[in-house]
């Protein structure tokens, strides 16, 4: 049998399914009303998995929830083609395919044979998480210009083999790799 999660129980980061729909919790409020004979209301931020739309909604405190079917599932990237963004289940060894709407801009981050967590829903591919960090090789950087020294580091900018573009110190160089953070797209060290 399924497991129920009340809306008063309903915290920050809780995955729950509302109308057959997996959701994240991204704030819970909890108003409790003065008067007596008043409901307890629950109100969410949600994220909604399948879509990534975003929203406010109000739930009765008593109102239950279930708790979805979601599976994360070690895959590693492959290629991206007109069809998709191509991985490998590292569990079953079959090839999931996840659209440009799955995988939003984690495409600046993935290079052939990265390690990633694949989320599924009712065995289905929804979406995926990164690393915290990954390690890209430097294609090309421009030189870098002395002058804005006031924060006591010299950056230049450095194009990774994804296409992405970071700020880097001037001692980095071409072909060297660099771990960049996937939460803020920045330069976090040598790799």
């Amino acid at each position: 049998m399924a497991v129920l999660i009340e809306a008063i129980n309903v915290k920050r980061k809780v995955v729950f399914e509302f109308e057959n729909i997996p959701f994240y919790c991204m704030e819970a409020e909890v108003n409790s009303p003065t008067a007596r004979g008043g409901q307890t209301l629950v109100r969410l931020k949600m994220r909604n998995l399948l879509t990534n739309a975003v929203f406010d909604k109000t739930f009765k405190a008593n109102e239950k929830f279930k708790e979805p079917d979601l599976q994360l599932v070690p895959a590693t990237y492959l290629y991206s083609d007109k069809d998709g963004h191509h991985f490998l289940d590292q569990e079953s060894y079959e090839t999931l395919t996840l659209s440009d709407g799955m995988i939003g801009s984690a495409l600046d981050f993935l290079i052939e044979g990265v390690l990633i967590q694949l989320h599924k829903y009712n065995g289905n591919p929804i979406g995926l998480q990164l690393p915290n960090f990954v390690e890209l090789e430097v294609a090309e950087t421009e030189p870098g210009v002395r002058g804005d020294s006031s924060s006591g580091s010299v950056t230049k900018v450095a194009k990774l083999q994804t296409g992405l573009e970071v700020r880097v110190p001037l001692f980095i160089k071409e072909g060297e790799k660099v771990k960049v953070s996937t939460e803020t797209g920045e330069f976090a060290g040598r790799a």
